[in-house]
């Protein structure tokens, strides 16, 4: 059978709700694919949360192992662009989804959904990264693509102290821009997002409400994580010709706002997308996070965490308890 490893495995239940159980499996248990891979560290994703706690139906192949990036050691490879003692990550590609992911201590996958990883970061930082953090680094070069330079104004983040958000801060500030955090837990949080860069916190339930279709011009670009009128709110005082990046759901699918945004300050929202980037956009999007990302910045927020905690960390992820970047350690 070979060696075994440790795996947190879901199984579907007859009332919806996964059941997640720890188990050890074999090479013989993973799913097709050309590299094996030494998992060393995975993270703990909001669509991590809720595929464990089956708050959502995220989990399309059952049983499944959870976890939808990863970072680790090549150990066998027929692929042509990896060798055996490679470093490399990986995020999406419906890894955790529709494909064994990295809650496991050995994981098969195509070689193209792999990055090397640049010399400059080890794979704890990696995972300190994780999707999350490499989200945030594809908005902010979104928005430069789009021409927004530190000179054009603030830039505002929001669900600022989650993954995307914390990493979006530390890269903005130290790139020159003037951030701007918005956080439900402002109070308890603020000393930690200023810490990472951030020029001011504002309450999240200033942008939470429903939205006026044009409000005062203040942002010159923003980084959303949150969708639904948060989104509304923040396209609706984006500055004429402003950029805003949109990540995540965590308020909602929904967009319950205006046309006005774009047809009279002609605001460009930017839609960014993970799971299915070509693989120059993410061997870019880790190359700029090797030079532009203060690695003291990103251990302030970072934790680690054994395999065993992801049950309840899921949890604490959708319920919003969580701050900052959470390291399974494998």
């Amino acid at each position: 059978m070979g060696a075994t490893f440790k795996a947190l495995r879901l199984h579907k239940t007859e009332s919806g709700a996964p059941d997640a159980r720890f188990e050890d499996l074999t090479a013989a248990d993973l799913m097709d694919g050309d590299v094996t891979v030494r998992v060393e560290h995975s993270t703990v994703n909001f669509k991590d949360g809720l595929a464990v706690t089956g708050r959502s139906p995220i989990v399309r192949t059952w049983p499944l192992i959870p976890g939808i990036d990863f970072a680790g050691v090549v150990e066998t490879s027929d692929h042509a662009g990896f060798q055996p003692g490679d470093r490399v990550v990986l995020n999406g590609w419906g890894v955790g989804e529709t494909h064994h992911g990295g809650y496991a201590g050995l994981a098969r996958v195509k070689g193209e959904w792999l990055v090397k990883l640049p010399d400059a970061l080890s794979n704890a930082h990696a995972m300190a990264i994780g999707t999350a953090g490499y989200t945030a680094m594809l908005c902010v070069l979104t928005l430069e693509r789009q021409g927004v330079t530190p000179d054009k104004g603030e830039i505002v983040v929001t669900g600022a102290a989650g993954g995307v958000g914390s990493v979006a801060i530390a890269l903005l500030s130290r790139l020159g821009y003037r951030v701007v955090a918005s956080s439900r837990r402002k109070d308890s949080e603020g000393a930690y997002l200023t810490g990472l860069g951030a020029a001011e916190v504002i309450d999240a339930a200033d942008l939470s409400g429903p939205a006026r279709p044009l409000a005062r011009e203040r942002w010159a670009g923003a980084v959303d994580a949150v969708g639904s009128h948060t989104l509304a709110n923040v396209l609706s005082q984006t500055r004429y010709g402003g950029v805003v990046t949109a990540c995540g759901l965590a308020q909602g699918l929904d967009l319950p706002g205006s046309v006005a945004p774009f047809i009279l300050r002609g605001v460009t929202l930017a839609g960014v997308d993970s799971v299915m980037r070509p693989a120059p956009d993410r061997r870019d999007a880790w190359s700029r996070l090797a030079r532009d990302l203060d690695l003291a910045k990103l251990d302030a927020m970072t934790t680690h965490a054994p395999l065993d905690d992801v049950p309840r960390l899921a949890a604490d992820i959708v319920e919003g308890k969580l701050r900052g970047r959470v390291v399974i350690d494998l």
